[in-house]
C-alpha cells in the first residue's frame, strides 16, 4: 500500500501523512538495556576487538560496565611485549570513546601486563576492583555478561579474589580449540588456539576451577566471521568511525605485508560474536536464537588446550554456527555514521 492511499484511507493528504511517517520511525529502540556487559580484550593487537567494541557501545541493548584492555601474547605479535600491552590497549579503548563522543562514560582499566604466574607480571589489582564492584551489585537485576575476546588473566585473577563471581556472570569468550567431532583445525593451523595460549593457566583455572557458565565460541566458529575488504572500504567512506576502524586493521595489514603474510581480500573479525551472542538476542524468549550451539559438560583443559573429559563438569555452550549476516548487518547499520 503506498503513502498517499495510507494517507487517503485515513483521511490524510499525503503531505501530511509523511512526517507522521519520519516521527514514528526511530533508528533504534528507545528501551532500556536489557543486560550489563564487560569487554575484555586485546585491543593493542588485532584490530577486530575495536570493531566489536564500537559495534557494542552502539548496541542499545547493551549496557557496556567496563572495558578492560588486556595484553597480548608474545614479541612476535603486532605489538611488541614491552612490559605496556594491556596500557595500549586501554588508550585505544579510550581513544575510540572520544571519537564516538562517549569519552568518559564508560570507565576503562589496565588489566595484568602478562599472564599469570609470570615473573614480571605488572598485577591486575585495578581491574579485578572493577570486575569484582561491577559482579557484586545487588542494585540492578539485569544479566550480566563477560565478553572477552583475548586470554582470560583478568577473569580468572577477579574469580579467585572472589570466587562467588562464578554465580552472578556469564563468560562468552572467544578461543579455544576445534572439539573433537565437530571441526578440524585449519589446514596449518597452529597446534594451541591464540586466545588459549595467551595465558593457559587463566583459561585452565576458569574452566576446571571456578564455577562460571560459559559460552565458548571456539577456533572453528569464529573463524566464519569473515568480511570482505571491499565491505570495508564502503564502511571507511561512511564516517569518522567507520574511517578510524578500518585505518587501524590497514595499518595491522601493513606490517604483515611487510614481513611477506598475504592476506588475501577477507578478513576474520573474529571478535564479533561477542555481540551477537549478548546484544541480539531474540525479542521474545531472549536468547541467541539465530546461533546455533550444543551442551557438553565444561572440561578441563590440557596444557597444550586439549579438551580433558568430565562428565560431571557444568553445562557449558559451544557455538558451531553465528549468524553472520545478522552481525554484520547490523555491525555496518550502526557504524555507517
Amino acid at each position: 500500500m503506498t503513502c498517499s492511499r495510507r494517507a487517503a484511507l485515513l483521511g490524510l493528504s499525503a503531505g501530511a501523512f509523511a512526517p507522521m511517517l519520519a516521527r514514528a520511525a526511530p533508528v533504534l529502540p528507545d528501551a532500556p538495556p536489557r543486560m550489563r556487559v564487560i569487554v575484555d580484550n586485546d585491543l593493542a593487537g588485532d584490530p577486530d576487538g575495536l570493531f566489536q567494541l564500537a559495534h557494542a557501545l552502539r548496541s542499545p541493548s547493551a549496557d557496556v560496565r567496563l572495558i578492560v584492555g588486556s595484553h597480548l601474547h608474545s614479541p612476535q605479535d603486532a605489538e611488541p611485549d614491552d612490559g605496556h600491552q594491556a596500557d595500549k590497549a586501554a588508550a585505544k579503548a579510550r581513544e575510540l570513546l572520544a571519537l564516538m563522543g562517549l569519552a568518559g562514560r564508560v570507565p576503562v582499566v589496565r588489566g595484568a601486563e602478562g599472564a599469570l604466574g609470570r615473573a614480571d607480571r605488572r598485577s591486575s589489582a585495578e581491574a579485578v576492583a572493577a570486575i569484582v564492584a561491577e559482579g557484586m551489585r545487588s542494585d540492578v537485576q539485569t544479566p550480566l555478561f563477560y565478553t572477552a575476546g583475548a586470554g582470560l588473566t583478568d577473569l580468572a585473577a577477579a574469580l579467585q579474589a572472589e570466587p562467588s563471581l562464578a554465580q552472578r556472570m556469564t563468560l562468552v569468550w572467544i578461543g579455544g580449540a576445534e572439539h573433537d567431532g565437530v571441526a578440524l583445525p585449519p589446514p596449518g593451523g597452529t597446534p594451541g588456539e591464540y586466545n588459549f595460549t595467551i595465558d593457559p593457566a587463566a583459561a585452565q583455572f576458569v574452566f576446571g576451577q571456578s564455577g562460571i557458565p560459559i559460552w565458548q565460541v571456539p577456533r572453528n566458529a569464529y573463524r566464519q566471521m569473515l568480511v570482505s575488504l571491499a565491505e570495508l572500504r564502503v564502511l571507511a567512506q561512511s564516517g569518522p568511525v567507520g574511517a578510524w576502524l578500518v585505518a587501524q586493521l590497514d595499518h595491522m595489514r601493513g606490517q604483515l605485508t611487510r614481513i611477506g603474510r598475504n592476506l588475501g581480500e577477507v578478513y576474520a573479525l573474529g571478535d564479533s560474536p561477542l555481540v551477537t551472542l549478548t546484544a541480539l538476542q531474540a525479542a521474545f524468549e531472549p536468547d541467541p536464537a539465530s546461533s546455533r550451539y550444543h551442551l557438553v559438560p565444561t572440561p578441563r583443559l590440557g596444557e597444550d588446550g586439549a579438551y580433558l573429559p568430565r562428565p560431571d563438569g557444568r553445562p557449558m555452550r559451544v557455538y558451531d554456527w553465528i549468524d553472520t549476516r545478522l552481525t554484520f548487518a547490523d555491525m555496518f547499520a550502526k557504524l555507517e555514521h
